[in-house]
């Protein structure tokens, strides 16, 4: 008899699992929902997109080298 390829074994190993499952499926929920929020909501209020209103890699590589060297000069 010859075996599965290991990604077979471990794809229905997690599939049996997860067909199992009851407060697993409830827990996996939560999980998303929070990456969801950290990744996604926060992003928007949080992280501004600085880079956004400059047109070319030049621009931007020049606004990035002026930030960190002002910061370096000022403590």
């Amino acid at each position: 008899m010859k075996r599965e390829p290991v990604y077979k074994r471990i794809y229905h190993f997690y599939l049996e699992g997860f067909r199992e499952m009851k407060l697993g499926k409830t827990l996996w929920l939560i999980i998303l929902v929070k990456l969801f929020i950290l990744f996604f909501i926060l992003k928007l209020f949080f992280f501004p997109d600085y880079l956004g209103k400059f047109d070319g890699e030049y621009a931007k590589g020049e606004y990035v080298s002026g930030e960190l060297t002002d910061r370096a000069i000022t403590p």
